[in-house]
């Protein structure tokens, strides 16, 4: 495994993180045990894994806290967070708070790495800022968690209009954000700030549905090019990232897809999920190859390097939070 550090947090984390939500939620996506969810997080914690991701709205705390009970504390990196409103109503300061005692109980531990508000929309930025930020500053001084975070609601800010005003925030020492071959805006809007200002990033969305659905890809690509958001004339339309796998390249696009991502300057941790055990190993395999080969990485910023609302797709479902 390859170490980072999280941007000025001096946390010492794995490039590859594993995140506990999305679609699979460690398998229970999928109507796995919480025990199984857990299973995962010890293999991946043997290979080398050691920062997970996970959520009040995932239901997967239980699963991480009994998995980091095997190992010292200070041997494994936890992120969680609380969304800041729910159908269309904002949470109170002290309601936020009480979802930070919740997810330590739910972990059952101590202290909390890295606790992010929630895909946090452009029109409630403010209200994390100017209402949540400094209650929540008061209970890290008081040991609940060590540094504050926040993420972006990708599917409903594709332009990523609210990181690009939280990244000149001081308070925000984390940021969560998506980043993929097709979804290319960070690279030049956030990522040059986020290496100033010593901001950690989490990357989600490397790998999504339109990497993994057989045809979506190539349905996606034709889309564009009818709404004239790539050329007529684009090249390869029934195999638009094949150019990627060769020798000397990447295996898989999927292989591609990670590689691109952790590559990336400003990346500091790709986060994968799966809710198998057997695939823990192959996506950690491929984010820790070298990167692309340039003239390819070139090929995709120009291909689709001005791209801003692709493959944002949404979990299927979430549970609800009790």
């Amino acid at each position: 495994m390859d170490y980072t550090t999280l941007g000025k947090t001096g946390l010492r984390v794995s490039v590859a993180g594993l995140g506990c939500g999305g679609n699979s939620r460690l398998g229970m996506g999928a109507g796995k045990s919480m025990e199984d969810a857990a299973q995962v997080v010890r293999k991946a914690i043997e290979l080398g894994v050691n920062y997970f991701d996970t959520a009040r709205n995932y239901g997967t705390e239980p699963a991480v806290g009994a998995a980091i009970k095997d190992v010292p504390r200070d041997s494994v990196v936890i992120s969680t967070k609380s969304t800041i409103k729910v159908d269309g109503v904002r949470y109170t300061a002290a309601q936020v708070l009480d979802h930070l005692n919740n997810s330590l109980k739910q972990l059952d531990t101590d202290y909390i790495d890295v606790y992010m508000l929630h895909g946090v929309a452009p029109v409630d930025y403010d209200y994390a800022l100017e209402t949540l930020a400094e209650p929540l500053l008061k209970e890290r001084d008081k040991g609940k968690f060590r540094h504050l975070g926040i993420t972006e609601t990708a599917p409903r800010d594709p332009t990523q209009e609210m990181l690009q005003r939280a990244v000149h925030e001081p308070c925000w020492e984390v940021a969560m954000l998506a980043y993929h071959m097709l979804n290319q805006n960070a690279r030049t809007k956030l990522f040059p700030h986020m290496l100033e200002k010593g901001v950690g990033t989490l990357l989600m969305f490397v790998v999504r549905n339109i990497f993994s659905v057989p045809g979506l890809l190539e349905k996606t690509v034709a889309d564009l090019v009818k709404n004239g958001d790539l050329p007529d004339d684009f090249p390869n339309k029934d195999d638009p990232l094949g150019f990627l796998v060769h020798d000397g390249g990447a295996t898989t696009i999927l292989d591609a897809a990670y590689r691109f991502a952790r590559h990336q300057p400003g990346a500091d941790v790709v986060l994968f999920g799966t809710g198998n055990p057997d695939h823990l190993q192959s996506n950690i395999d491929s984010i820790l190859k070298p990167p692309l080969p340039d003239a390819d990485v070139t090929m995709l910023h120009d291909m689709f390097g001005a791209l801003t609302t692709v493959g944002l797709d949404s979990p299927d479902s979430m549970p609800k939070p009790k």
